[in-house]
């Protein structure tokens, strides 16, 4: 049985591209996720902020260095907390 969750989108020229998602981050009530490329490693994740609108669930890539650095300092936090 396979648990990976794979999400579809469109680049700039119009082809799909497959991302795996690797994480769900939640900061300051939040959502992010981190998506990496199926063929590739987590080197190349993107982080994409999740956004409630009326018409549905949007996915927006985060550009903003800061916003992008505090999810990411907080999947490090993840993945290296210590009980």
């Amino acid at each position: 049985m396979d648990d990976r969750e794979i999400m579809k989108f469109k680049d700039e020229e119009g082809n799909l591209v497959e991302l795996e998602a690797v994480a769900r981050i939640y900061l300051e009530e939040m959502e992010y996720l981190i998506l990496a490329p199926l063929e590739g490693s987590e080197d190349d994740a993107y982080v994409f902020r999740v956004d409630n609108k009326e018409s549905g669930i949007e996915y927006n890539l985060v550009e903003d260095d800061e916003e992008f650095n505090n999810v990411k300092k907080e999947y490090k936090n993840l993945l290296y907390k210590k009980d």
